[in-house]
């Protein structure tokens, strides 16, 4: 087999150090227990204080596939996804070839000295490791070899980087949940591989991890599904109902996990019920009977999930009956890359189900936003009395995210126009009636009973047939576009109150840049880059859907609009196109849509090429 080329360069790199500014990636086979050792490595810079993110690409089987877990450490604290990472640790015998082609000049590969290739590559550093006799010198158990071996690139990589032994023993314990016994014997091996790599090899790089007093104060490690489900069980969700499909099942998983929060302080009962139905039209079905009957309630799916609960939201939506539906998207069509990223969704469920729908979408960009998202997604759904979308995707859902600690909701819980037997009493002692689809403050918000209201007047007829204001029965046309007019004008009143878009701004940049969801940190080091060039850019990332005025504002104030965005078609300027009135001629689409996570290098690559054509 042959494999690239190992030559002397160490006098390239003479007085030349990189410190915590490069990507590693470990190449290896799905279900060997990699992610353990990455999780460790990640943890590990944590604890030195190191700006870093990791970003996992795995393969759609359950054992056997590549997989490729990039850990970026930035001293700028910049987290995007880098085109190429200057270290790879290739472990895959399959896709060693090409992962090592892929390693820039000047970089390092780490590989098995067991494999024997030949090296033809005088532009990188080699480093071989003899996992496979270190793992049986060691004398680990049979069954656990292959997961264990995984700790051996731990050891090397600290070793070879500057990680000290002591800051890996806290990752471990971390990773373990504090449990000694398998931190120790994952530790064992790590010590093993440490202490050859120091004994056996000259380090012929320039590359360091160096630990930063006080770096990352306070800060926490999270994914953004998990940090969604925490945010739900803080907004009082009460039955979560869901069928499992990747990218999302972490999500209801974290919820199951963090129940406890929830418990009744007096009687230690369960206050929130999780559920796992047939498919995903039993569980939309499911939150949608829950928030008729007054329960706050969600589920969390993707693409095809979203499929399958179309017309059960449209239901929803004329019925106006609140939920929240996660959608954490992957790409499509049809079963597509179930394991790779997308914002491919974001048409298909802000006008979801057939006639005349449009849904209420937030865009979280951040591990932060998902948590505040997942407890204000069910104050939105109550107060407009309509299910709300949240559109995150699979890297801002699975992947490690640093982030300042989250706020705990300050508001109360926000219920809406919900009346109870004293309020529904004195509504009608006062307006002399309550109909459930008539809008008495003309902001096309009706009021709301639930079941269980000890009134004669409480009970309406929920209808997902055409009706009146009064719950009854109609075909009449006059009805029809009636409660259609109420329920646009109630949607397109959330354009104000919804999160606002974010704005950044430069010195009189003539060039606006449109965002949303996790392209956010490609677009921040990208700007920065076109700053150290004197190019000014002003930058907004959208939050919700419908948009709101500012959109539109930003678009007519630049000479130039760039809509960047990881879906094929350019789907948020379809949108944008479709709700302004004027010119947008000076607006271009970058769509990108390739199932990785946007890169800064992309970003910067497209609006100069553009700009230079200008």
């Amino acid at each position: 087999m042959v494999l690239d080329v190992q030559t002397s360069t160490q006098s390239k790199y003479e007085g030349q150090t990189i410190v915590n500014d490069f990507s590693l990636t470990a190449a290896t086979k799905n279900g060997t227990g990699s992610q353990t050792s990455n999780n460790v490595l990640v943890l590990s810079l944590y604890k030195m204080g190191i700006p870093v993110n990791g970003k996992n690409l795995f393969p759609s089987n359950i054992k056997g596939l590549p997989t490729w877990y990039t850990i970026r450490a930035s001293k700028d604290g910049y987290i995007a996804r880098q085109q190429s990472a200057a270290i790879t640790v290739a472990l895959n015998v399959d896709t060693a070839a090409e992962d090592v082609l892929k390693v820039p000049a000047g970089g390092v590969c780490i590989l098995p000295k067991e494999w024997n290739w030949t090296k033809s590559r005088e532009d990188i550093t080699y480093y071989e490791i003899p996992v496979d006799s270190m793992v049986k010198e060691a004398g680990v158990n049979p069954d656990l070899r292959e997961r264990v071996a995984n700790m051996v690139y731990v050891g090397a990589v600290a070793q070879l980087f500057s990680i000290p032994l002591e800051i890996v023993w806290e990752a471990l314990l971390s990773n373990f949940k504090g449990k000694e016994k398998p931190a120790k014997i994952n530790y064992e091996m790590v010590t093993k591989a440490y202490e050859w790599t120091a004994a056996n090899l000259v380090k012929q790089d320039p590359y360091k991890y160096e630990a930063i007093p006080g770096g990352n104060p306070n800060k926490i490690i999270i994914t953004g599904n998990e940090a969604a489900g925490l945010g739900g069980l803080f907004g009082g969700v009460q039955v979560v109902a869901w069928y499992p499909i990747t990218p999302s099942t972490s999500l209801v998983d974290a919820m199951f996990d963090h129940q406890d929060l929830r418990k009744d302080p007096e009687t230690g009962a369960n206050t929130v019920a999780i559920m796992q139905a047939e498919d995903e039209i039993a569980a939309i079905g499911t939150i949608i009977g829950a928030g008729w009957a007054g329960a706050r309630s969600m589920t969390a799916t993707s693409g095809p999930g979203i499929s399958l609960m179309a017309e059960f939201t449209g239901l929803a939506y004329f019925a106006e009956i609140p939920c929240v539906i996660w959608d954490v998207t992957r790409i499509g069509p049809s079963t597509g890359l179930p394991t790779r990223t997308s914002q491919g969704d974001l048409l298909f469920i802000h006008f979801l189900s057939h006639g005349d729908t449009r849904q209420i979408t937030l865009l979280p960009g951040s591990v932060a936003e998902c948590f505040e998202f997942g407890w204000s997604a069910l104050d939105y759904a109550e107060q407009y009395q309509t299910p709300v979308f949240v559109m995150s995707d699979l890297d801002l859902g699975m992947n490690n995210w640093m982030s300042d600690p989250f706020n705990y909701p300050a508001e109360s819980l926000n219920r809406g126009k919900t009346l109870n037997l004293e309020t529904l009493t004195q509504f009608i002692a006062d307006k002399g009636e309550w109909y459930r689809y008539k809008d008495y403050d003309k902001d096309g918000i009706p009021y709301r009973t639930i079941p269980g209201i000890d009134h004669k007047q409480a009970a309406y007829f929920t209808r997902g047939t055409g009706h009146n204001e009064r719950a009854g029965y109609s075909e009449r046309s006059e009805d029809w576009v009636a409660n259609l007019s109420r329920i646009t004008k109630k949607i397109s009143s959330t354009r104000e109150t919804l999160p606002q878009p974010i704005v950044q701004t430069g010195k009189n940049a003539k060039i606006g840049i449109i965002s949303y969801g996790s392209n956010d940190p490609a677009i921040q080091e990208a700007r920065d880059w076109f700053a150290a060039e004197g190019i000014e850019t002003d930058y907004m990332r959208i939050r919700a859907l419908p948009l709101s005025q500012s959109v539109h504002d930003f678009i007519h104030s630049h000479e130039h609009v760039y809509v960047i965005e990881n879906n094929f078609d350019g789907q948020m300027a379809q949108i944008i196109r479709m709700e302004t009135s004027k010119s947008t001629e000076h607006m271009a689409s970058l769509p990108l849509g390739d199932g990785l996570p946007m890169t800064a290098q992309w970003v910067y690559d497209n609006i100069s090429s553009r700009e230079e054509k200008k």
